[in-house]
């Protein structure tokens, strides 16, 4: 087994500041990847930085972006400094996500709802479309990966506009696969982590004991396998984490 499977590859984390995006972070700089670090919060971001060169990880690239508010043009302006600063993209993991409120549709809240979906599709729309032609120079299978969920497959009560705009998040990435599929080696997967120990698990389930949960570092290696040359035949599929 190749100890390094993502070496000299480029990847963008979204979310990179906790819970999965953080986890995938480190996997993959661990496997050999340079990691682009996107977040809102520049001190957390400050404080992986620093560990990962602690650790003789590859010096990761740390991008303060907001989801919620950012136009379209600072979208462009990322795609221009990764241009300019490694000419292609390898990988995109779209990891970050905002819960909302769980509550039923009759009374939730329309300013809620909105933000949601700025940040659960409209950013991903935004970053996949926009960083497309990067990853189309990578040469190399490069591979974008949805974080998507279970109810946003099967929905649940009260899940309000996580759950829809999970199934947007499913639908966006059948479509790009099948536009891709005879048109670019660029490969398009959905993956669903399952129950998971993080701050949004811990939001939505607060009477649940979080050591019955997984923790992130478990989910690593399907990930690390997506973006990885190995996972090159995989495109198109809507995957989920298997104990």
């Amino acid at each position: 087994m190749n100890a390094k499977p993502l070496q000299n590859k480029v990847i963008l984390v979204t979310g990179a500041s906790y819970g999965i995006g953080e986890a995938a972070a480190y996997g993959f700089a661990k496997a050999g990847a340079t990691v682009i670090l996107l977040a809102r919060t520049e001190d957390k971001l400050n404080s992986i930085y620093d560990d990962f060169l602690a650790q003789g990880l590859p010096e990761p690239v740390i991008v303060e972006f907001n989801l919620e508010t950012a136009p379209e043009e600072a979208y462009f302006q990322l795609r221009d400094m990764i241009d300019k600063e490694f000419g292609r993209l390898d990988g995109l993991l779209l990891n970050a996500a905002m819960l909302g409120q769980r509550t039923p549709i009759a009374n939730y809240n329309w300013q809620t709802w909105s933000k949601v979906m700025d940040i659960n599709v409209n950013s991903q729309f935004l970053m996949s479309r926009t960083l497309l032609p990067l990853l189309e120079s990578s040469g190399k299978h490069a591979s974008i990966i949805f974080t998507s969920s279970s109810v946003g497959r099967q929905s649940k009560a009260f899940w309000g506009a996580y759950a829809v705009s999970k199934f947007a998040i499913e639908g966006l990435m059948q479509t790009m696969a099948a536009e891709l599929e005879n048109t670019s080696e660029v490969r398009v997967n959905s993956y669903n982590p399952g129950g998971t120990r993080t701050g949004m698990r811990a939001a939505a389930y607060p009477a649940e004991n979080p050591d019955t949960v997984k923790a992130p570092d478990a989910i690593i290696d399907e990930y690390i396998f997506l973006m990885s040359d190995a996972g090159h035949d995989t495109h198109g599929q809507a995957l989920t984490f298997q104990n």
